[in-house]
Order: structure tokens, then sequence, then C-alpha cells
């Protein structure tokens, strides 16, 4: 294991109102890249810890305990554009889902090194502007039926 290299684990916090409303993050690069908060896990890090800091960086909410683990991980291969961020052994990303929820929308912090713009959205709409399958797949788990 190459600590230098990231950990091939991530974490993917969906944050969502009472109402609904689903907030979608665009990434800086690649632009037009729509994602909820995600991030990967450091060397001895649990996906709890990951999760609860990113979205502090990311969204400057902070969890207060209320982080919802779904227990449930998709395996995907890691793209062309991150390779070479991790070890050259590593091709697949775990990535753990958490959701977040808030009764009514709050003000986000953005950080303007990861993104450029954010919109609370409708679950249906949010999942249809996810960028990656698994973000898309755990939007749409909060829907009925």
């Amino acid at each position: 294991m190459d600590k230098t290299c990231k950990r091939p684990e991530s974490v993917l916090v969906v944050i969502y109102t009472d109402q609904g409303e689903v907030l979608m993050l665009n990434r800086t690069r690649p632009r037009g890249f729509w994602q909820s908060v995600t991030g990967s896990l450091k060397w001895g890090e649990t996906p709890r810890q990951a999760a609860a800091r990113e979205l502090l960086e990311e969204t400057g909410l902070h969890h207060h305990g209320k982080l919802q683990d779904a227990h449930h991980t998709e395996r995907f291969t890691i793209l062309p554009a991150w390779r070479s961020r991790f070890a050259p052994s590593a091709h697949y990303n775990r990535e753990h889902l958490f959701y977040f929820r808030l009764p009514n929308r709050r003000l986000i912090r953005l950080n303007p090194l990861e993104h450029i713009e954010m919109r609370w959205l409708p679950a249906a709409q949010a999942a249809r502007k996810a960028s990656s399958w698994t973000n898309r797949n755990a939007i749409l788990r909060l829907l009925p039926g």
C-alpha cells in the first residue's frame, strides 16, 4: 500500500431537504461534472470520518451527528482523468454512501478550489444532472417506489 498515493476508497454524501430537493455541485474540473459531496478517504480514516470531513470542506455544513450511513457501497473503475492520483495497481474505487437530511435549504459555502456552482434541485432532476452513475443511483434511492 503506497501512502503517497490516494486511497482507492471514497465517500458520497447526498444532501437533501424535507421538501425533496437535492444539493448538486458543479466541479471546477472537469467543468460541467455535477455531483453530490464526494471525496477520498485518507489513510487511517473511517468512511464516517471522511463523510463528515468532506461535508464540512465542500459545503461548510457541520453534521452534528446526523450523517446517515446507507450501509451501501459501489465499486467502479477509476476514470482515466484521475488515474495518476492512485497507485498503478489501483484500478477500482470503493465508494461508501451517506445521506444528510436538512429540514430546509441552507446557505452553502462552496470550496472554490473544488466547485464553481451549486443548485438545489428536485430529486428526479438532480438524478438526471448527476454525472456519475453511482451518484444518480444514490439520488434515485430517495424517490418513493
